[in-house]
């Protein structure tokens, strides 16, 4: 059955993913008898490395499944045997880390108790209410922000109107001066036409007069002949 499993690479990594979870139970199980031990930080501390050895296993055991397929028939049933006594190992882990994790006058030390009229537990009181105090001055603070980032999107909205109301004033002025220019490009060809004409009449009398000036002083010169 060992040649079996050697013999094929799902089948080492598999036994692989197992001695690596077997080093991880054995550091879990360490950390878990040491927990009841302590108290306050330490326990929180040993508590918070727990939570992370019990992850660390769970991942091993996701790898672990994956791998279960490519384990050959002849040892299927041995190694599902074996993964769901890991599982069943890593659920006990994970339910007494969660008592160990509820114990919250352990977690919290000798300040935390259930009694409400120690000097502990009115001063536990106090801070709460103190960080109540200063979450409820964040939160006003906070609002008051909003409040002045909301009106001042309501000028920058506003403006942006004022600008587009002036950008369509400017653009209609701009083709009013467009027309006035057409107009006046118009009325300057029209008064060259005009000049061209009274230029052109001017030569035509001038050459009149000088044809009929002409005329007569040949017509005297005849008569004297």
């Amino acid at each position: 059955m060992a040649n079996i499993l050697d013999s094929d690479a799902g089948s080492e990594r598999f036994s692989s993913y197992e001695a690596e979870l077997k080093l991880v139970q054995a550091d879990l199980n360490q950390k878990l008898d040491q927990i009841p031990e302590l108290s306050g930080e330490p326990r929180k501390a040993a508590v918070r490395a727990a939570e992370r050895a019990l992850e660390e296993a769970n991942e091993i055991i996701d790898q672990m499944r994956i791998e279960k397929p490519n384990i050959p028939a002849p040892a299927k049933s041995k190694i599902n045997q074996r993964f769901r006594n890991y599982e069943s190992d890593i659920d006990s882990h994970k339910r007494k880390l969660k008592s160990l994790s509820d114990d919250r006058k352990a977690l919290f030390g000798s300040r935390y108790t259930d009694a409400p009229n120690t000097d502990d537990q009115l001063e536990q009181r106090q801070q709460l209410l103190s960080g109540t105090d200063r979450l409820e001055r964040s939160s006003g603070r906070l609002r008051e922000s909003q409040r002045i980032a909301l009106e001042t999107e309501d000028i920058g909205r506003n403006t942006l109107a004022d600008l587009s109301r002036q950008r369509e004033t400017i653009e209609h002025t701009r083709g009013t001066l467009l027309e006035s220019e057409s107009y006046t490009d118009r009325s300057i060809k029209t008064l060259r036409g005009m000049a061209r004409r009274m230029a052109t009449n001017r030569i035509i009398t001038i050459a009149i007069i000088t044809v009929l000036v002409l005329l007569i002083v040949a017509v005297i010169v005849s008569k004297f002949r």
